[in-house]
């Protein structure tokens, strides 16, 4: 009987509960590999219960590796817990977040099995058996198809926010549900927790914003830029940047919408004097709505924008300022 390929997603949690993106690499994983078994990943503690939460977004099945040791673990255990289960099962791929875990843990796991791994994709499909992963290169100016055509399983990161996350209809929902909880724990150097101290929640990042008030050159003059600033205070919003304005010492590369920045998906999105480059246009392609301000009735960013402006950006930002003020009065 010929084995059914299947695709693992590593099902990455924080403070219990699971990371948006190993939700959205499951409905990608489901439209790219229908007769593929997609595989949910999940190394927890016995006392947690995060199975239903993975179930309601559809594997095929949900592997859960329940041991005591889970509770506290570097991402050098993860690894080796990973490499035991993947020498037994060998799926056919394997996929993680492009998250701060992620990308420690994939390399780590993807040297111990000598196998590939791509890092920060962008797209994801199959050619049969052969999964084609696309991602960014030569300053971003090109999109390359790389494959791991000898090697397996074949691995990638990916970046959040990529993909759409979509929970599937009850009859869908994931019922086979594989506990594991008698794998050999991996010998590491032992250590011990002598303090531990609360670290502040640092300010919501542009990925994870509902709102987001986007820069371009069309408004990257001092007085655009405040603006923009009391325009992202009365909406509750985020400041992104398109990649020329990074150079201004008051940007960083977190405030980088684009390919070489961060992918978005808000629910409102202002594009201000932004002409559209592919670049920045393949870190919205998840926004729910967009509004476009551009001088340029020409300009690409209009091909993709819910709602246009064709005027000057500040005095966009300057008059919706104003319209808020008034509302809220």
């Amino acid at each position: 009987m010929t084995k059914i390929p299947e695709v693992w997603i590593f099902a990455e949690h924080q403070q219990n509960q699971i990371e948006p993106t190993v939700l959205q690499l499951i409905s990608k994983a489901q439209a790219i590999a229908p007769t593929f078994k997609v595989v949910a990943v999940l190394l927890e503690a016995p006392d947690q219960q995060l199975e239903q939460t993975l179930a309601a977004y559809g594997p095929d099945q949900i592997l859960a590796v329940k041991q005591s040791q889970l509770e506290q673990v570097a991402d050098v255990e993860q690894a080796m817990i990973l490499q035991q289960l993947v020498q037994a099962r060998q799926p056919n791929s394997f996929l993680f977040g492009a998250t701060a875990l992620g990308r420690s843990l994939a390399p780590r796991l993807q040297a111990k099995l000598q196998t590939g791994l791509t890092a920060d994709c962008l797209d994801l499909y199959f050619e049969d058996e052969l999964l084609v992963q696309v991602k960014p290169s030569y300053g971003d100016n090109i999109m390359c198809e790389i494959t791991c055509p000898e090697r397996r399983p074949q691995m990638a990161t990916v970046r959040p926010n990529t993909f759409a996350a979509v929970p599937v209809e009850a009859d869908q929902v994931c019922q086979e549900i594989e506990v594991l909880t008698d794998l050999t724990w991996p010998k590491v150097a032992h250590f011990d927790i002598l303090n531990e101290q609360v670290i502040p929640t640092p300010p919501a990042s542009l990925a994870q914003a509902d709102r987001i008030v986007a820069l371009g050159r069309g408004a990257a003059d001092p007085a655009s830029v405040a603006t923009a600033r009391q325009l992202t205070a009365a909406l509750n919003a985020q400041l992104g940047v398109t990649r020329p304005l990074t150079d201004d010492p008051q940007f960083a590369v977190s405030n980088q919408i684009g390919q070489s920045g961060q992918t978005v998906a808000p629910e409102l999105l202002f594009c201000c004097g932004i002409s559209g480059a592919v670049q920045f246009l393949t870190g919205i392609t998840q926004a729910q709505t967009v509004v476009a301000i551009n001088s340029d009735a020409q300009a690409a960013i209009f091909g993709v924008a819910d709602y246009g402006f064709v005027g000057d950006a500040k005095a966009f930002m300057t008059a919706l300022n104003h319209a808020l003020l008034a509302k809220n009065a």
